[in-house]
């Protein structure tokens, strides 16, 4: 078996290095390994927000997956992934770029949010991932409640995974619900939804002061097959994919599951996925 560890932060991205599977030190002395991701400058200066890297190897899509934290816990704190097929990459992005170009990258698949009802979590990043032994993978990472951002709890999420083999977490946390297909009647009604939209921002072009979370909106999923009453918005579902295309030209597609809608204390049904920018879509029927 082979050996390889992930690590790096703040100013020199992050690296994979191959380890002695005996001593569990590098194969090599003085070996640092191979930088496989990195952020790099916007507005003239260097963003090293850039920690917690975990990699993980999907053997049913073939792939490994390099899940990072971006930005400060008390600010923009968030979880993106990238793929490649090997351990020391190279890893790319939703939109193709090598993960050691000197961009962010995407997709990002948790950030500070806020539904209804809770001030909201912030610090939800530095995040390992795991799977049963069954198929069904988790995420789980840090969250601070927006009331008090000293207060740590830890978050287990379920992981969904795109057609096109992304993984996407479940904006709910995980409450041992149980996996089953959600009928078409039971998909329309009142939601609320996120969009997990600033990752289009350049990361250093404003200094980070605050989590800015991403706020819930209604919407509304009508039995006619429009969204939020406007008949240039429709929808489609061939369970358990949802699809949400708007007149703006955004297209969602999200997997609809059972989850806990732990604002509220009760059960309901839960969305996530990317739209055609690669942008995490998140929603909870109320």
């Amino acid at each position: 078996d082979e050996h390889w560890m992930v690590y790096g932060s703040a100013w020199d991205g992050i690296y994979s290095l191959k380890l002695n599977p005996a001593t569990g030190l590098s194969l090599t002395d003085g070996d640092k390994g191979k930088r496989i991701a990195n952020r790099g400058f916007t507005a003239g200066k260097y963003n090293g927000n850039i920690e917690g890297a975990d990699l993980i190897y999907n053997s049913a899509l073939n792939k490994y997956y390099l899940f990072i934290a971006y930005d400060w816990l008390e600010s923009k704190y968030n979880v993106r992934v990238m793929k490649g097929d090997k351990p020391d990459g190279p890893f790319y992005d939703f939109n193709g770029a090598d993960a050691n170009a000197n961009v962010d990258h995407g997709p990002m698949i948790i950030a500070p949010y806020k539904f209804s009802g809770h001030s909201g979590w912030q610090g939800v990043a530095h995040s390992t991932t795991f799977n049963d032994g069954a198929g069904q993978y988790f995420i789980a990472h840090q969250g601070r409640p927006g009331a008090d951002k000293y207060y740590m709890n830890l978050h287990v999420r379920k992981l969904f995974w795109t057609a096109d083999g992304w993984p996407v977490a479940s904006p709910e946390r995980y409450a041992w619900e149980k996996d089953s297909l959600i009928s078409q009647n039971d998909v329309v009604g009142e939601w609320e939804q996120i969009v997990l939209g600033y990752n289009v921002v350049p990361g250093y072009s404003v200094e980070q002061s605050s989590p800015d979370f991403q706020n819930s909106v209604p919407l509304t999923i009508a039995a006619n097959g429009t969204l939020n009453g406007n008949g240039a918005n429709t929808w489609t579902y061939t369970a358990p994919w949802l699809q949400l295309s708007w007149a703006n030209g955004f297209t969602d597609k999200v997997f609809v599951q059972k989850g806990r809608d732990w604002e509220n204390k009760k059960n309901t049904f839960i969305f996530s996925g990317l739209n055609n920018q690669g942008t995490a879509v998140w929603g909870k029927k109320k």
